[in-house]
């Protein structure tokens, strides 16, 4: 059984950034892709980036593109997303998640069989 542990989130002013990561344990990923999704209140939970573990391709909502970055540390089990330019519209709950991957879908949901329990990102105007 995989696990996925988010943290790095907190407050940021407009403009800023912050670094999020995802440590990942219980199987090995090489055959996986990693994903960041988020979730803002009364909203529906939308993709914002993915990587595939074994190649290093990556993969963004156009939302963020030019903003944000995902990458990962083999030999630290970890997926990291760091935000810059950050927008008040950024402010969601963020989600780590994790799938097999399968050569599609990775911006969505349905992909993915792990997730995290979620870290808070608060960007203030």
């Amino acid at each position: 059984q995989a696990q996925l542990v988010e943290s790095g989130g907190g407050l940021a002013q407009a403009g800023g950034s912050l670094r999020l990561s995802c440590a990942a344990s219980g199987r090995t990923f090489s055959t996986y892709a990693m994903g960041w999704f988020r979730q803002a209140p009364g909203k529906e939970r939308e993709s914002v980036a993915a990587i595939i573990w074994g190649g290093g391709s990556t993969y963004y909502a156009d939302s963020v593109k030019g903003r944000f970055s995902i990458s990962r540390d083999t030999a630290k089990n970890t997926v990291y997303l760091q935000m810059n330019s950050l927008k008040p519209e950024d402010t969601a709950i963020y989600y780590c998640a994790a799938g097999r991957y399968n050569g599609w879908g990775v911006m969505t949901p349905s992909a993915y069989t792990y997730w995290g329990q979620g870290t808070q990102v608060t960007v203030s105007s």
